[in-house]
């Protein structure tokens, strides 16, 4: 049987039911049939199908009641009614009420398989949609957003606080903190889950297309606009619409998003005819706002509309305890991608990416993760994978030593103080084997040895 798609028939006329089934069943369908409405109705709480053709005069019921219980009970069967000659207004009401379609007695076989054929192509779009929905919320809940450092606890106690409202979000940030991902989150994890989130990089659309964009068009509004063409907000109607970058949107096309989101509505260009709108709006800024503002570049009044609810992403610098966490995350997500055995790290690599400042951030992470995967043989990462960019990079304190005090030190102590931290460290590196840390340290074992016994290490 075709992928075993089973189809329901139901029509009290015996050899019109039979033919049916015989000609459904040549078509290599798992056909069910039914005599009355009843029947049917039982048959339906107790099977699934993916389509019903069904008869819309029956003895006991009527096509109709079998419409209405479809939908309760499994509203992704698709119904197909057969009605007779001048019943063109019934079908129509069926069509009205959910039916797929309808035929028209004496049946042509040619259509019915047509139409079969369109139902049961309808119905996998629809499951691939469910199926892909589904995807999109488990890839954007809240726990996929990584982190367990304070400053990221902040951001996910707003976000549960504000997931099922809609108010107005801005999310600021630097450049690969991840603020798609929580405008995603907040979307996917939210009342308007089931409707468009549209993405708009207001910085990369150029300028003299930008407004035609978001609100859209009517025909002969300009040189190109052949036809009428709704914009990005008219898309995400009843959704969310992420407005990222929004910093870089022109002042003359400020004061229109400040209508838009005023009034509700939207007019498009060459339009007087306003369109009204029931829009989340979530819009995302690396650069300062405020300061935008005060030099003039940036209407106060939008940005007081947008900054409702603010929501601030730390740059990875600042949450270097996440690291950790986002790396054994990252290798992960790679290797699966890879097809390959989950990787690790050591303990070295791993102190080397915490060292690291990540002006990319997170999004740089895992860039770099997944090149370090591609580019290696091992399942470890280790040291030598790691670019010497990210190894080679000191913070100021580890380059010049210590810090200079305005009253000066003691070079001497200062030094020798240096020289027994480090031999320290590489005796824990080499595992207390003295041979190995004085070779880490460049020095033979019997000078090693001496140090330790004058520095009175390890007792």
């Amino acid at each position: 049987m075709a992928d075993a798609i089973k189809i329901l028939v139901v029509d009290d006329d015996d050899s019109g039911r039979d033919a049916l089934t015989m000609l459904l069943r040549s078509a290599r369908y798992e056909v069910s049939s039914a005599a009355t409405g009843e029947i049917a109705l039982e048959l339906i709480g107790r099977e699934e199908y993916q389509v019903i053709v069904s008869d819309l005069f029956l003895p006991d019921k009527s096509g109709f009641d079998i419409l209405q219980n479809v939908q309760k009970v499994s509203p992704a069967t698709e119904v197909i009614v057969v009605t007779g000659h001048g019943s063109a207004q019934t079908a129509v009401r069926a069509m009205k009420e959910g039916a797929f379609d309808y035929i028209t007695k004496p049946i042509d076989f040619d259509e019915l398989k047509i139409v079969v054929s369109k139902a049961l192509e309808k119905q996998k779009l629809l499951s691939e949609n469910i199926y892909l929905r589904r995807q999109l919320q488990g890839r954007f809940e809240f726990n996929n957003i990584i982190g367990s450092s304070p400053a990221m606890n902040l951001v996910f106690e707003r976000m549960s606080r504000i997931v099922k409202t809609d108010s107005t979000v801005l999310v600021t940030g630097e450049s690969g903190t991840g603020k798609e991902l929580v405008a995603r989150a907040l979307h996917y994890n939210g009342t308007r889950r089931e409707r468009p989130f549209v993405a708009v990089n207001c910085s990369a659309i150029p300028e003299m297309l930008l407004e035609s964009e978001l609100f859209g068009h009517v025909r002969g509004s300009f040189t190109g606009a052949i036809k009428d063409k709704p914009g990005k907000f008219e898309a995400a109607n009843h959704g969310t619409i992420f407005l990222d970058e929004i910093g870089t949107l022109p002042l003359h096309l400020q004061a229109k998003m400040l209508r838009v989101l005023q009034e509700h509505e939207v007019e498009r260009v060459g339009s007087n005819k306003p369109v009204k709108l029931h829009v989340r709006v979530i819009s995302a800024t690396n650069s300062d706002l405020e300061d935008s503002v005060k030099r003039g570049e940036f209407r106060e009044d939008l940005f007081y509309r947008l900054n409702v609810i603010p929501l601030h992403l730390p740059p990875l610098r600042e949450r270097q305890q996440d690291i950790m966490y986002l790396t054994a995350f990252f290798l992960e997500k790679q290797c699966r991608l890879m097809g390959r055995t989950v990787c690790t790290i050591h303990k070295q690599a791993l102190e080397a990416l915490e060292r690291y400042s990540w002006p990319g951030n997170v999004r740089e992470l895992e860039n770099l993760i997944e090149r370090m995967i591609a580019l290696t043989d091992s399942n470890c990462i280790t040291l030598d994978d790691v670019p010497a960019k990210i190894i080679g990079e000191k913070t100021s304190e580890e380059v010049n030593g210590v810090k200079m005090p305005s009253h000066g030190l003691d070079l001497a102590a200062t030094i020798s103080r240096i020289e027994q931290s480090l031999i320290v460290q590489a005796l824990e590196s080499a595992g207390g084997v003295k041979a190995k840390a004085a070779a880490l340290l460049g020095i033979n074992r019997t000078t090693l040895v001496e140090k330790i016994k004058r520095f009175e290490i390890g007792g």
